[in-house]
């Protein structure tokens, strides 16, 4: 990858990888983080990816810190996102969302952001995150099968 390339890639995919680090860490200081560090790890290697790869690199980057930034920090001390209390009759769907992701691991959450969110193929996310095609989809149905638990429930109903 030639160092035009590389600019290429950094305007193209940006805004995607932050969206997608914002969501798999939950914290916009740390999203900036994993994408600045996603940039410099493709930045070292750039002699060894192809453009065509460079979207999927870079993802896989992030997916790896954001896993690693979770052990991280649930190894210090994990901190509970507040259950913020919602009406009935004035759901914020946003928070509904974002709380049901929350309910996820790490990975089930970066596998149906990276699906459901971004849009890639089964094989691409197998590709990023280093599982088999089956796998990505047996764990999308089980992160799914919660999500549509949390969203169905009686506090929750949309």
């Amino acid at each position: 990858m030639e160092v035009n390339e590389y600019n290429a890639c950094v305007k193209e995919w940006a805004d995607a990888l932050f969206r997608f680090a914002c969501k798999c860490t939950g914290h916009s200081d740390d999203a900036h983080d994993v994408v600045q560090n996603s940039f410099e790890v493709l930045w070292q290697k750039r002699q060894d990816v192809d453009k065509a790869k460079g979207k999927a690199f870079l993802f896989q980057v992030a997916y790896n810190q954001s896993v690693d930034n979770f052990r991280k920090r649930s190894k210090v001390s994990y901190k509970e996102i507040p259950e913020e209390s919602t009406t009935p009759g004035n759901p914020d769907l946003k928070k509904i969302l974002d709380r049901a992701l929350s309910q996820l691991d790490e990975q089930a959450r970066a596998l149906v952001l990276l699906k459901d969110y971004e849009g890639y193929r089964y094989e691409e996310i197998a590709q990023i995150t280093g599982l088999t095609d089956a796998q990505v989809k047996v764990y999308l149905h089980r992160a799914r099968k919660v999500l549509k638990d949390y969203l169905v429930s009686v506090e929750n109903i949309i």
